[in-house]
């Protein structure tokens, strides 16, 4: 059985650094509708990765990873199929100190809406308060479980931990301890995971998502990043998993 995983990632440099870490062999190129395209890697009769560049923020990745989907549910596989077995949203983020420092890796055990509600006298109220929707997706246990013990197996241990969705990244010390409050023991933050993990849900694929921790969440200091270390570790995570989760996918 061939086991169909999608990464999604925000920008091109992150998905060079998936692709390095699937392969050195070049991916083929399926052009998707809407300008999207994947970059498809296969292993034999293992397994086939797509990785997706899915764009910046919540609704542009959803409309991207819903594209890819509903394409994959229209072109392969037989009716009622799902169209992937395994949904990734990964890439570089911010790391709440000290769970997440520079450099680590984080996989969500649930992934959060962390400012899709509304701001009251008592307080945010979530989306879900309000009556309308989810502001969380819970990742099974069993996933995240196979996922850092394939890490850790090979030197690179992970938080496993919430990871926050934000439409405006953090910039200031004062919302990051306001996000820390909301949401005890969230471990990064970043843009784009929970609108992977709805258009998922919507197609009942199972979603994780995956973060190389490139900066502190807290007072923008672009001179203390270090991007290049998260894209490294993203690409040596990668590496890893696809030589044992993606081929034991559910």
């Amino acid at each position: 059985m061939v086991h169909r995983i999608l990464i999604v990632t925000a920008v091109a440099a992150e998905a060079d650094s998936v692709t390095a870490g699937l392969t050195t062999a070049a991916p083929e190129h399926v052009p998707l509708p809407g300008g999207f395209a994947l970059r498809r890697h296969a292993d034999g009769d293992r397994a086939r990765v797509d990785v997706l560049v899915g764009g910046v923020g919540p609704a542009a990745v959803a409309a991207a990873t819903g594209t890819a989907l509903a394409y994959a549910a229209l072109t392969g596989g037989a009716s009622g199929e799902r169209p992937y077995d395994l949904l990734v949203s990964a890439g570089i983020a911010g790391g709440f100190r000290p769970t997440a420092p520079l450099g680590s890796l984080v996989v969500s055990s649930a992934i959060v809406a962390a400012d899709l509600g509304a701001e009251t006298p008592d307080g945010y109220l979530a989306v879900d308060a309000l009556g309308f929707g989810r502001s969380v997706h819970p990742v099974p246990g069993e996933l995240t479980g196979r996922i850092a013990a394939a890490l850790a197996a090979e030197g690179l241990p992970c938080a496993v931990a919430p990871v926050l969705t934000v439409s405006t990244v953090t910039g200031t010390a004062r919302r990051a301890a306001e996000l820390a409050e909301r949401h005890p023991g969230a471990a990064a933050e970043a843009m784009e995971g929970f609108g992977v993990a709805e258009a998922a849900a919507a197609y009942g694929v199972p979603v994780v998502e995956l973060r190389a921790v490139s900066n502190a969440v807290g007072p923008r200091d672009r001179a203390a990043w270090r991007i290049g270390d998260a894209l490294d570790a993203l690409r040596h995570a990668v590496r890893l998993l696809g030589r044992t989760v993606f081929v034991e996918a559910p």
